[in-house]
């Protein structure tokens, strides 16, 4: 399939700059693939979609204050590092501005001294292998230097950083956030518990593979950035119970879809206890093994998260409802709104 194909027109003034005062406020376009019709709601209204028995899943990474800003300890010149992932001890895969000036050796200062990194290895597209060197927990001198890595076409400063955190983030690791989560508060989670429906939790670290642009023209050609993902036994156990008892497994996000369907893909359709790195592509054509409905947010175009949308349901009906959604005056990405498709 060709890139192109999963363009759409989208007016600037939709993308989300702030998130909305109450979480569960957003618009929320509910899609009915069995039936091919559509109904615009609140996003508090998707308790109406779940029924006894049925499982919600979600990712319960927390994202770290991953973006860095420091000097070159030569030069001085500025130098921006983005955390990615943590490979062994206190090596780190990251991406640089500007990596030119990035080399084997080089010595990146943060905070006057307190944090150091020298670059062990070079590769592609700006990024960079780094050790880092600093006295005490590294969490706690990330904490103490680093900011929240908000995506670039976010222009506003977030005053509230826990807004950029799900309400159930536990697991530390995360370049972004797990955006589809941002809508849910703890009240709406337990009149969904309450409603019979089973609440789990999966954790994939959010990193470049989920909003690395799709550089191809032939989609195919793309390749994902791995990342980690962990699952335990009490979730497997639930989900498996589930699809026995015909419940419906409803993952909130690409980020928990991409983690149940590498497991299910991995082992015959069943979800067991596991953890690993995956760099799975979904796109048009994907048979998903294990997820029934999908809460997701409105993604960038040519984006490998609505090629994924696209593979959940059709192409042409998520480009023709995105178009709806923007003479609806959605909000997109991070802080904007939400569908639903079962």
């Amino acid at each position: 399939m060709k890139l192109e194909q999963f363009d759409f027109y989208l007016p600037e003034e939709l993308i989300a700059q702030t998130p909305l005062l109450k979480r569960d406020t957003s618009k929320l376009l509910c899609i009915d693939k069995k039936e091919n019709n559509y109904e615009h709601k609140t996003f508090s209204d998707i308790i109406d979609y779940f029924e006894a028995g049925d499982t919600l899943v979600l990712n319960n990474t927390r994202v770290m204050p991953a973006r860095l800003y420091g000097q070159k300890k030569d030069t001085g010149a500025a130098i921006e590092v983005l955390l990615l992932k943590n490979e062994v001890d206190n090596i780190w895969e990251c991406l640089v501005k500007p990596a030119k000036r990035i080399k084997i050796g080089s010595v990146v200062s943060f905070g006057d001294g307190i944090m150091e990194a020298i670059c062990t290895r070079v590769l592609d597209d700006g990024f960079r292998y780094f050790e880092f060197k600093y006295e005490g927990i590294f969490q706690e001198r990330l904490d103490e230097l680093g900011t929240m890595p908000l995506p670039p076409y976010i222009k506003e400063r977030l005053t509230d950083k826990e807004r950029y955190q799900t309400v159930y983030s536990k697991e530390v690791g995360s370049s972004a956030a797990p955006t589809a989560g941002l809508h849910f508060t703890n009240e709406l989670l337990d009149k969904i518990k309450a409603k019979g429906v089973n609440v789990a939790y999966l954790t994939l670290h959010v990193g470049l593979g989920t909003f690395r642009p799709v550089a191809v023209e032939n989609i195919e050609e793309h390749d994902m950035h791995s990342e980690y993902y962990t699952l335990d036994e009490k979730t497997a156990e639930i989900i498996n119970k589930t699809k026995e008892n015909n419940g419906r497994i409803f993952s909130v996000g690409t980020t928990t879809t991409r983690t149940l369907e590498t497991i299910a893909r991995d082992n015959n359709g069943k979800i067991v206890a596991a953890s690993g790195w995956t760099n799975i592509f979904i796109y048009p054509g994907f048979k998903f093994k294990c997820v029934d409905g999908l809460i997701t947010n409105f993604h960038l175009p040519k984006s490998s998260l609505i090629m994924l949308v696209s593979a959940f349901y059709e192409r042409e009906k998520i480009l023709d409802l995105y178009k709806i959604a923007v003479e609806n005056k959605y909000r997109f990405f991070s802080f904007g709104d939400a569908m639903i498709i079962v």
